[in-house]
């Protein structure tokens, strides 16, 4: 089944996450793919994330595929006008790519290339609209295409950036754009990632899109002290800090909090799935797969 097929079905989704490398190498690309090939439903291929120049998305997208995984190829808004992504997503549909989140992207002047000028012709809302008009066989142009795409459409969601109300408006926004599947940054305050789930169910916004609570493994008490300090919009209960600071075995202790975390977003109403985001660290996705419970439960169904 594809994703979409998936998100239909009711199922609990699994997704992954890789970053293309800073240089032509394709092979990384296939070497990694065993990472995920019947380990994960789908895997989202960055683009140039940070603003940082890497291997295209499409192009990392297209070999994770002919490696037998299926894709979520990233769009952003920093680094093309509305001509240049609508031609992206036709060229990326023409090679079989089939799934699409649609982003802002990180600012520019974060990256390796500061002196860059920025595109931002759309937002991400805009975006996904415009994917769902592609969808429907019209370009922003007002063309009717003879043979137009059928994307599933991913967005991404900040559940504990402020002001709250503001998230959930945000996220209704994607949804009627045409969000198909929701992916959030990563969980490491429950309590208020619960608080923002309850509103979402409220507000019925979980039967209109697929929620992918996003999960992110790390090494070091370092990683976690560095989002919290200069990542914006992200909060970090103080306990793994702890828990990461005085552990022996870093990497281990990073693991077990990751299988944590995800058995406990399972019981979290609303939720269909989760976003696996190993930041180049992709190797351990099978073992926190495994167990999390998730890579049985997958092959049972």
């Amino acid at each position: 089944m594809t994703l979409k097929e998936k998100i239909q079905s009711g199922r609990f989704i699994v997704c992954g996450e890789l970053g293309p490398p800073q240089s032509a190498n394709g092979n990384m690309i296939r070497k990694k793919s065993c990472h995920f090939k019947e380990i994960v439903d789908v895997v989202n291929i960055t683009d140039n994330q940070t603003a940082i120049v890497r291997l295209s998305s499409i192009a990392a997208s297209k070999i994770l595929m002919d490696e037998g995984v299926e894709p979520i190829i990233q769009m952003t808004c920093r680094d093309r006008n509305r001509i240049a992504i609508q031609s992206d997503l036709l060229g990326a549909w023409a090679l079989g790519i089939e799934n699409v989140l649609c982003l802002t992207g990180d600012y520019q002047k974060f990256g390796d290339h500061p002196e860059a000028r920025p595109v931002f012709d759309l937002d991400s809302v805009q975006l996904i609209a415009t994917v769902t008009k592609l969808n429907a066989g019209t370009m922003l142009s007002g063309y009717e295409m003879k043979t137009p795409p059928s994307f599933c459409i991913g967005a991404a969601a900040n559940p504990f950036a402020d002001p709250f109300e503001m998230r959930l408006i945000r996220l209704e926004k994607k949804i009627q754009a045409g969000a198909h599947f929701i992916q959030t940054q990563p969980v490491f305050d429950m309590e208020r990632f619960v608080q923002w789930m309850g509103e979402v169910v409220r507000l019925g916004l979980h039967e209109q899109t697929a929620i992918l609570a996003g999960v992110m493994p790390v090494k070091s008490v370092k990683a976690l002290e560095h989002m919290k300090e200069n990542v914006p919009g992200v909060r970090i209960d103080q306990v793994y800090i702890d828990r990461m600071g005085s552990a022996e075995n870093p990497k281990e202790e990073g693991v077990r909090i990751a299988v944590e975390i995800i058995q406990q977003i399972r019981k979290v109403p609303g939720i269909r799935g989760i976003h696996l985001m190993p930041v180049m660290w992709e190797s351990i996705t099978p073992t926190i797969i495994d167990e999390a419970g998730l890579l049985e439960d997958r092959m049972i169904k």
